[in-house]
């Protein structure tokens, strides 16, 4: 569902902001899509920007990758 609604959504826009403030959990596939939504923004030259209080394991993905 998600790579439904973002797919080649940076042929529409420069800069996509996710709110993730009511997201309780995510999956793998759903961490997948983002990181897929990531690595294509910084490939495009495109924004990104993921936002709010939500789910823990997306935070910890990014988090530890950063550290790695």
């Amino acid at each position: 569902m998600f790579d439904d609604v973002f797919h080649n959504i940076f042929d529409k826009f420069d800069r996509v902001v996710i709110n993730i403030e009511e997201l309780d959990g995510i999956d793998l596939n759903g961490v997948k899509a983002i990181v897929k939504l990531h690595n294509e923004s910084l490939h495009r030259h495109k924004k990104l920007a993921i936002v709010g209080y939500g789910a823990k394991d997306l935070y910890n993905h990014f988090h530890s990758n950063d550290a790695a």
